[in-house]
């Protein structure tokens, strides 16, 4: 995670751009166990947190306790005391960001109820996950004035594609419906990259029975479903390797393997060498 200095964020506040929109603390919790938040005392910048898997809940003030699962976000409001905490028994794994400005508000869901965002064949789940690594990474590369500003609009993007979610999917040229059985089930496996999902999960996105789906599939790719899938998550796994300075671990995590051995094992099976040694070919710092 990432916490912008008080002393920083104490000046930037006169900057239009950074008035309107501003990042105080953005970061993402894979399998976040014994995640828990309870501030009686409200803050000033709203909290957004979007769980990509897993179980957690959240209560406002003295309002109700909201069940949080897979898929779902929920922003609380700035100056409202609050809790929020990871599920005990299937902790979620979490993007989050703490923002604050003049149009902050605009990006507010007008319920207080999670916000539903499942993979459909118009979703452009895995391309917002992209837009929040930008962020992210734009901020680790330092706090100069022209990256706080270029990660506003990022957070602009990011929020309007929640806020104006409709809008978002159409625009995207995403639409499978005519899509091969195939194409729909790889859309459906790269929106739920940091998951482990089965062949059942996936035969019912694309609306046929597992072993008709299998079939299909294996016809259209040369390959099984489970094992293609497997193959997308190490070619994510090459690009995060590549791009990012994330640590081995982290990237297992990002691309959905809790056991980290097991990661490195398919990794190398796959490309032939471990992620250790792929990133050192690079020149990268392991």
């Amino acid at each position: 995670m990432l916490v912008l200095p008080n002393s920083l964020l104490a000046k930037i506040g006169e900057h239009p751009l950074l008035a309107s929109l501003c990042i105080t603390d953005i970061g993402h919790f894979p399998q976040a166990e014994n995640h828990l938040r309870n501030r009686e005392h409200p803050i000033d910048e709203h909290v957004f947190i979007y769980c990509v898997s897993g179980q957690g809940s959240y209560s406002i003030a003295n309002g109700p306790t909201h069940a949080v699962f897979e898929h779902m976000y929920f922003i609380l409001p700035a100056g409202m005391p609050h809790r929020y905490e990871s599920n005990q028994s299937d902790p979620w794994t979490i993007y989050w960001i703490h923002f604050r400005g003049s149009l902050a508000s605009c990006y507010l869901p007008s319920t207080p109820e999670p916000i539903h965002i499942s993979p459909e064949k118009q979703s452009r789940i895995s391309t917002r996950i992209d837009i929040f690594e930008e962020i992210f990474a734009t901020l680790q590369a330092g706090y100069t004035l022209e990256n706080l500003c270029y990660a506003s609009t990022l957070l602009h993007h990011y929020l309007g594609s929640l806020k104006f979610m409709s809008q978002y999917r159409a625009s995207g040229g995403q639409n499978l419906g005519d899509a091969s059985v195939a194409e729909n089930a790889i859309h459906f496996m790269k929106e739920n990259m940091e998951k482990h999902l089965s062949l059942a999960e996936i035969a019912n996105f694309c609306g046929y029975s597992p072993s008709h789906f299998s079939a299909l599939f294996k016809e259209q790719t040369g390959q099984s479903p489970l094992s293609y899938h497997n193959i997308i998550k190490i070619q994510e796994a090459c690009m995060l390797l590549e791009n990012t300075e994330l640590s081995i671990t982290q990237v297992s995590f990002k691309v959905g393997f809790v056991d980290n051995l097991y990661f490195s094992r398919l990794f190398n099976k796959i490309m032939g060498i471990s992620p250790r040694n792929y990133r050192k070919r690079l020149g990268k710092i392991t």
